[in-house]
């Protein structure tokens, strides 16, 4: 008999979703950083065994939408738990348990599984993972509460028996040695924005967004020419920084990130451009891959 079925993680911003997947499916995926909001897309990660499959999915953070992109990146939460084979639904140690009410409502009258992971327990007491644990289970009666860290990979194994138990009976979604559905120029594109993220401030990371325009494999290297859209001259100017320092810095951080990633050398070209629409505008976000 074969299981296999869709896994999707939802959760408030913050709580440790991309780590999660990221330590389940054992490859970075999904970009971590401290800032909220991360995670834009709904990434893939697929674990294979003989006998199943688990296809991972992280979402961005639950939030109230302040523009088109952030409606679009709540819609591909709402999208998740449509069509969950098993709900994961991330909270932590920190935030408080009743943050977006409106999902944990929805969560009551899902029909598949729910398993709730309760994240970042090494920061947190015995006490009060207990008050957590007995907090969710009042909530949520039918679902599995399991305490863990996704940082220190605690209690992982709990977790995969958790998901693995409830998958349905079904063949494999994906051959059994593909790790991901996103493609390469994805990943590039990702790791230059996560560099973003841990470089730069403020509004800087939140009005920026990366487009590869080009991605040629050789036989000693790739080469990629990725341009880094803003939506300000100002920011521009904090991107690019004083003789290009700033932009040569998250250039050198992402090739090697990329280099690690890819396994093979890089020859990457960084372009920054001012487009003041793009997080709004529909042709944008279509083209940047919102946009259903």
């Amino acid at each position: 008999m074969h299981r296999a079925g869709f896994v999707n993680i939802i959760g408030n911003p913050n709580v440790g979703k991309s780590t999660l997947m990221n330590a389940l499916v054992g490859e970075k995926l999904s970009i971590v950083t401290a800032k909220a909001q991360t995670t834009r897309h709904r990434i893939m990660g697929i674990v294979s065994g003989e006998d199943y499959q688990i296809v991972y999915s992280d979402t961005p953070g639950i939030l109230k939408p302040n523009y088109r992109l952030q409606e679009n990146m709540l819609s591909f939460v709402d999208t998740a738990i449509g069509d969950a084979d098993i709900i994961l639904y991330v909270t932590d140690t920190v935030e408080k348990g009743d943050k977006n009410e409106a999902y944990i409502q929805k969560l009551q009258k899902v029909d598949c599984p729910v398993v709730v992971v309760i994240n970042k327990i090494d920061i947190s007491t015995q006490e009060k993972v207990v008050e957590l644990m007995d907090w969710w289970k009042e909530r949520l009666p039918k679902a599995e509460i399991i305490p863990a860290s996704a940082q220190e990979k605690f209690n992982l194994e709990s977790i995969l028996d958790a998901v693995s138990s409830r998958l349905p009976e079904a063949p494999a979604w994906f051959d059994k040695d593909q790790f991901t559905d996103k493609n390469l120029r994805f990943f590039a594109s990702e790791i230059i924005r996560e560099k973003i993220f841990l470089n730069c401030s403020e509004e800087i990371p939140y009005s920026c967004q990366v487009e590869i325009e080009a991605f040629h494999e050789g036989e000693e290297r790739y080469e990629i020419s990725a341009v880094i859209y803003v939506m300000r001259d100002s920011q521009k100017g904090i991107l690019i920084g004083k003789k290009g320092s700033m932009l040569k810095k998250i250039g050198t951080e992402a090739r090697l990130d990329m280099e690690d990633f890819f396994q093979k050398k890089v020859f990457l070209s960084t372009f920054v451009k001012v487009d003041p629409d793009w997080r709004e505008d529909r042709k944008e976000l279509r083209r940047f891959g919102y946009e259903f």
